[in-house]
This record gives C-alpha cells, sequence and structure tokens, in this order.
C-alpha cells in the first residue's frame, strides 16, 4: 500500500479552520465528525452548506437573501437571490497597522501597505473613478504588472460595483485588443514600462496603440515604474497615478460601497484565445466571494495574520485568488519579475526573508527547481511556510518527492486544480488530510465532482471526464456579449446535457483523492486506447536530459500517430546512435502503453505556453495541420511557433 508522504499532527488538524468548520457541522446537524461525511453533506444539503460557509467565514449581506438557492437546473440555477454585499467591504474588513500588502520585485523594491494605508489608497482611487462618472456595470482594465497600484485600482473598481478586466504586460497589442476589445473599457491602468530578467522593457508605445484601438476609452492611468517622470504627451487623456490619486497632503476620502446583487458582475476573465477569439467569462461578487473564502480559509489553511504569496501575473486566474486572501486578514505578497533570475533560489529567498505561511507556484517552477539541483530547505530558513500550492498543470509524483526531499518534510503540499472558467477549484489540498504522490487529496466541499465515462457512468479507479453534476455558487455569471447564454451552454452543458463538463481527464482513487491527466480536449487516442498528455509528461521529463516537451496526436492512416517534442539540457543532442530515442521511445512503452509510443520525437529549442504558464498542445496540432492559429498573442513565446511550423514528417 502507498504511503502518504506526509499526514497532519493532531495538533495541526486542531488548529485548523476545516477541523473547526467540520466540529461546527457535526454538532448543529449531527453529522459524523469526519472528512467524508462533511464532504458527503456538503453536497446532499448544499443550501444549508453554503449557508454554514457565509456564516463561517463572517460574509455580511447588506440585504439578506430570501433563499439560498432557486432554480431547478445547473444552468439556470441562481444563489442568495435578493442579497446585496459587495466584494470591497470584505477585503477592506480588517483594520490596523498590520501588513496587508508587501510587494517585491527582481530589482530589489520592497514596499509595505498596511490595512489601513490600503483602505486609504483604495478610497482615493475610488474617488478618482467617480470623478469620472465611473459606476455600476462600468469597466475598468488594466495592462498591469503585479504591483501593489493593480491591487488598489481592482479594488477601488468593484467597490462601486463596476466590472475589472485585467491582463499582464507580456501581453502582446491584439491579445490584449482581442479581450479587452470586447468589454469596451471607460479606464485604462497601465505602466511606462517594467523589468523582467535584467533588462527594462518600455511600454508607453504599446499605451499608445491601445488607446487607438479602444474608442471608449476616457482616461488612461500610468504608473511610473521604470522612469521617475515618463513622458505621457503621445497618449490622449493621461495622467500619472499621483495626479489620478489628488494631492497626498489632504486626506483621504471617506470609503463607500455600491451593495449589490449576489450575482452583480465582478471580474472578467478570459480564456486562453489560443485557438479563436478568448470568451469573456463574467464572474459575481457573492459567488467569487464565498468560493474564494472556502478555498482559503479550509482548503489551503490560510489564517488571519499569516503572508501568502502565489507567483502569478495579473492575467491569470491566481492573481484573483490571491487578492481574496485580504478578506481572510491575511497579508498578500506581490512579486513582480522572473522567479528564476537571477538564480532559482530567488522566490525561496524571499519566502524566508518576508516569513509567508503560503507560498504557491506551478509544476514548471517546481521541475525547474529540481532540474537546477538546488535544496531550498538546506539552504533558506523556511521555518514559516506551512502550505506550498501548485498549479496550472498536473504535479508529478517525482515533484511530489522532490518537495518533501528538498524543500520541507512537515509542510502541506497542495496540488489544486479548477480554472478560469469557475474562478477557482474543483479539487484541491486539505489540512486534515495526508498527502499521497501524485495524488490532489480531494474534491472541495459542495462540488459535486465525479469521473465520468462516455455513457455518464462515474468512476473510481479509473480515467474519465471531469464532471460537476449540482450547481456552486461560482459558476460564471455568463460569458460577456452573449445574451441568449448559447455560448456559455455549449461550452460547460451540451457534451453531458445540463451536467457542467469541464473539459479535464481525471480518475478519482478509492481514497477520494484525484489524478489529473491534462486537458481531455488534448487526450491522445491511438487504437482506441485514450491517454491524457500528462501521463506522456511525466514519463518523458524524468529522463535526466529532458527538460520540457509537448506531444500531439495526428490523424494517419485512419488512426492517431503520436508526435513528441522535447527540449533538451545544454549540450544535449538528440543524434542517431547515442540512444536518447530509444530510451525515451522504451520509457513511454513501459509506463503507458506501447501503442503511445512516439512516431516521430523531434529536438526543439522551447514548448509553446500561454502566457498564465500552460502548454498550448492544441496550438501546435493546427500549426501542423497547416492552420492558423488565430490569437498568437495570447501565447508567451509566439514567435516558436514558426519552428514547429518549419517541420516536415
Amino acid at each position: 500500500m502507498l504511503k502518504p508522504l506526509w499526514s497532519p499532527t493532531p495538533e495541526r488538524i486542531e488548529r485548523s479552520a476545516m477541523q473547526a468548520f467540520l466540529q461546527r457541522v457535526a454538532t448543529k446537524y449531527g453529522v459524523a465528525p469526519n472528512w467524508d461525511a462533511l464532504r458527503d453533506w456538503s453536497i446532499a444539503q448544499r443550501d444549508r452548506f453554503w449557508s454554514e460557509l457565509a456564516d463561517f467565514a463572517e460574509v455580511r449581506f447588506s440585504t439578506p437573501p430570501s433563499a439560498v438557492s432557486v432554480g431547478s437546473s445547473m444552468r439556470d440555477t441562481r444563489w442568495f437571490p435578493g442579497a446585496t454585499l459587495n466584494y470591497t467591504r470584505h477585503m477592506l474588513r480588517h483594520t490596523g497597522a498590520q501588513p496587508a500588502v508587501e510587494f517585491a520585485n527582481e530589482v530589489g523594491l520592497r514596499i509595505t501597505l498596511s490595512r489601513d494605508q490600503l483602505r486609504a489608497e483604495v478610497a482615493r482611487a475610488a474617488a478618482g473613478l467617480k470623478a469620472l462618472g465611473v459606476g455600476r456595470g462600468d469597466r475598468v482594465a488594466a495592462l498591469m504588472p503585479n504591483l501593489p497600484e493593480t491591487l488598489i485600482l481592482m479594488l477601488a473598481t468593484t467597490s462601486l460595483g463596476a466590472i475589472w478586466s485585467s491582463c499582464s504586460p507580456d501581453f502582446g497589442v491584439r491579445g490584449v485588443v482581442d479581450r479587452f476589445g470586447q468589454i469596451a473599457p471607460k479606464v485604462l491602468l497601465t505602466t511606462d514600462g517594467y523589468p523582467y530578467s535584467g533588462k527594462r522593457y518600455h511600454t508607453i508605445d504599446r499605451a499608445v496603440e491601445l488607446q487607438n484601438n479602444l474608442p471608449t476609452l476616457e482616461l488612461t492611468v500610468v504608473v511610473p515604474y521604470v522612469e521617475t517622470n515618463p513622458d505621457l504627451s503621445p497618449l490622449k487623456n493621461a495622467v500619472l497615478w499621483r495626479q489620478f490619486l489628488g494631492p497626498v497632503e489632504k486626506a483621504a476620502p471617506a470609503m463607500g460601497y455600491d451593495e449589490v446583487p449576489f450575482d452583480h458582475p465582478l471580474f472578467i476573465m478570459y480564456s486562453s484565445g489560443t485557438t479563436g477569439i478568448p470568451k469573456c467569462i463574467v464572474h459575481g461578487h457573492g459567488g467569487t466571494l464565498l468560493q474564494h473564502m472556502k478555498e482559503l480559509m479550509l482548503h489551503s489553511d490560510l489564517r488571519a495574520g499569516d503572508k501568502i504569496m502565489y507567483f502569478t501575473t495579473c492575467g491569470w486566474m491566481m492573481w484573483n485568488w490571491l487578492m481574496s486572501s485580504l478578506g481572510v486578514g491575511a497579508a498578500v505578497v506581490l512579486y513582480d519579475g522572473n522567479p528564476a533570475h537571477p538564480t532559482m533560489h530567488t522566490l525561496w529567498q524571499l519566502i524566508a526573508s518576508i516569513g509567508i505561511q503560503v507560498f504557491g507556484t506551478s509544476p514548471k517552477y517546481l521541475a525547474a527547481c529540481e532540474k537546477a539541483h538546488i535544496s531550498p530547505g538546506r539552504d533558506h530558513d523556511l521555518s514559516s511556510l506551512r502550505t506550498i500550492l501548485s498549479t496550472g498543470s498536473p504535479l508529478a509524483p517525482e515533484q511530489f518527492r522532490w518537495v518533501y526531499d528538498n524543500v520541507k518534510q512537515d509542510v502541506l503540499l497542495a496540488s489544486i486544480s479548477g480554472g478560469t472558467d469557475i474562478i477557482s477549484c474543483f479539487m484541491l489540498g486539505n489540512p486534515i488530510l495526508p498527502v499521497y504522490e501524485g495524488e490532489i487529496q480531494c474534491r472541495g466541499l459542495g462540488m459535486d465532482v465525479q469521473s465520468w465515462d462516455e455513457n455518464r457512468t462515474p468512476l473510481v479507479g479509473h480515467k474519465g471526464e471531469l464532471v460537476c453534476c449540482t450547481p456552486f455558487p461560482s459558476q460564471p455569471v455568463g460569458f460577456w456579449n452573449d445574451p441568449d447564454g448559447a455560448k456559455y451552454t455549449g461550452a460547460y452543458f451540451e457534451f453531458f446535457p445540463g451536467i457542467w463538463r469541464h473539459g479535464d481527464f481525471v480518475e478519482i482513487t478509492p481514497r477520494g483523492g484525484v489524478i489529473v491527466y491534462g486537458r481531455s480536449d488534448a487526450t491522445l487516442n491511438p487504437g482506441g486506447v485514450r491517454i491524457g498528455t500528462a501521463e506522456i509528461y511525466r514519463i518523458v521529463e524524468e529522463i535526466p536530459e529532458v527538460l520540457d516537451s509537448l506531444v500531439v496526436g495526428r490523424e494517419a492512416n485512419d488512426d492517431i500517430e503520436i508526435i513528441l517534442f522535447v527540449v533538451l539540457r545544454e549540450g544535449a543532442k538528440m543524434e542517431n546512435g547515442n540512444g536518447l530515442k530509444e530510451r525515451i521511445r522504451v520509457a513511454i512503452s513501459k509506463n503507458a502503453t506501447r501503442r503511445h509510443v512516439p512516431r516521430h520525437i523531434r529536438q526543439v529549442s522551447a514548448i509553446p505556453y500561454t502566457i498564465s504558464g500552460k502548454k498550448v498542445e492544441l496550438a501546435v496540432q493546427r500549426v501542423l495541420k497547416g492552420e492558423p492559429v488565430t490569437n498568437a498573442d495570447a501565447l508567451a513565446n509566439p514567435a516558436v511557433l514558426d519552428e514547429y511550423r518549419a517541420m516536415t514528417f
């Protein structure tokens, strides 16, 4: 039997909010005081669960709801009808001199804002927006690095009932216009540039292009970042950040809030857009708030007074998720720059110097640390670190082992998985359960997650489609510019009519854990044998010479042939006679199936990724078919597709 890599001590269990919530439910409703019983109750009694969670997380409605949920199907369920609340009010409810925001970047800049200072800055920014007439339903957009000003304007926007949307500055102009052009923003927040990997990138010229393509803009606010006093003359209707906030010698205005309906739009997020114009996914105040409080407090073991950092850009949903940590009473740690610059130790040094309790990253970063042969636990004081979160792609078993061998033995390593579509998670960590290598610990409370075959049969111990069978509050309010809801319905509810099908290929283990095999629309199916691309990556990237890989299937001779692309360690080459191709093929044959041994293996200089760090198999498939990738600006490295386009097979 597989032994856990980590098990919580009785003291850790007793200190967790998850245990406190479990005991509360057990006492109040007579539920058995164990995890399985709690999760079953949260699904069978979903209205009671979400109501109890709102009370436990101290979510205050300015107008009480008439019910917890109404509706006869997943598609038409409405949550907390009649209730009003405001996301920003909850984020700023903690006051005092304790840190609310700690910022660091790769050139050594450090900024700390207390809870009271953050509130004052948000109040100034809200007054600036109000002076422009920004109010309920208006859109404010940001093309920004991960700076305190980004957070401040987001909270100011949502305090007014306006809608926030952001992209990171590494998006190409076309990619930004494809997103912001659909939502017609009134205000744009941007910077004069940003540092990355020891270089400075100037971006005023890109802001000019955006202004020319976003005719609804009434004001552009520029945060000086690489220059003290940047020249704004090329821009129209532009002001510097401090001008926008008003005179610093004046006291900040009183903070006010527009109390909006539970499902009033809060954020507009975007699908990856690697094969078409991105979908604009709208998320509401109440559903986002409730789901994030559940995931941060209960599943991630985040506590008031903690410090939490997730390495993310403002174009990834994890940025929004991180910002909600303010509602727990934690301080958010923002980092801007290349996490591998000047060394792979950069983020581990930051954890030690700031004293971070919860650190979030990606499998790609952990794999890079492993390949660099560093040992953060040996070289840095990580005594504060209690939880490590990982998402963006499946976390391989060897990465689980690397963390416990090289970072810290007594740490909750929580692989989490969900998506932009729900701005949250379907499965994630749990501070009262053990950690097993290669597995996500559990499915989320209140999330009726199952693995189905094509006949809608639930599977345990076998791979199937990830579905969620009953409603949950963080379903999107809808898609922007989708008045009849047809695009929204088509995206999630047509494959299994009436049931949310997420597009991931997963296995529910007998102990209730989850193994993610990658996107089901990127599933390889040679000879009718299905396998997720993530399974190939786990096998191939264990080979010492391989730094990264990407695998696609291509139709050939009435079947699917497998093509594998690999990035090799410096100095390594894919040459006839050195045995590397054969070792790769043998490893896949032994650990997957013979049908999944690649017909072609090619060495490439880089793997294409989205800006949020996801491999893009579908874009490569289109390139190999000679089809256009219609939104290459969604990629972090679009030029690399030319290398694939030039290949012949």
